[in-house]
C-alpha cells in the first residue's frame, strides 16, 4: 500500500508541474491578448511593446486598487534605465495634458480603464 501512495504522490506532483507550466506559458503569451488601445503614438513598435508589457506586469502585481504613482514610477524607471534619462509618465483614469516631447518618444495608451501617457524630453546642459 505504501508504494501505491508514493506513486500517487509522484503523479500528483507531475500533473501539478504540468499545470504550472501551462499557466506560465499562457502568462507569457498574454501581451498579445492585452486589452491595450493606443490612443496616440510617436514611438517605435518595440518600445511600445515594452511599455505595454511593463504596464501589464505592474497592474497584475497590484492587489486590488490601482496605485497610479507606483505604475508611473515603474514605467519611468524602466524607460530611463533602458533608453536614457528624461522619461516622464502620467497615469490615471481621467486627466488632461499638453506636452512637448522628443521625436520618437511619445505614447498615450490605455489598458482596461487605465490611461497612460509616457513621453521623453531632451535634457540640455545649462550653459554657465
Amino acid at each position: 500500500m505504501e508504494g501505491a501512495e508514493l506513486e500517487l504522490e509522484r503523479r500528483s506532483k507531475f500533473l501539478s508541474g504540468l499545470i504550472e507550466k501551462k499557466k506560465a506559458k499562457e502568462h507569457q503569451e498574454q501581451p498579445s491578448k492585452l486589452s491595450v488601445r493606443v490612443r496616440a503614438a510617436d514611438m517605435p513598435i518595440a518600445l511600445q511593446d515594452r511599455a505595454f508589457r511593463c504596464a501589464r506586469d505592474q497592474l497584475d502585481s497590484m492587489p486590488g486598487k490601482l496605485d497610479s504613482k507606483r505604475l508611473a514610477l515603474a514605467l519611468k524607471k524602466e524607460f530611463d534605465a533602458a533608453y536614457g534619462p528624461a522619461w516622464h509618465c502620467i497615469v490615471g483614469t481621467s486627466f488632461g495634458s499638453y506636452v512637448t516631447h522628443s521625436t520618437g518618444g511619445f505614447l498615450y495608451f490605455s489598458i482596461d480603464k487605465v490611461y497612460i501617457l509616457l513621453f521623453r524630453t531632451v535634457v540640455e546642459p545649462l550653459d554657465r
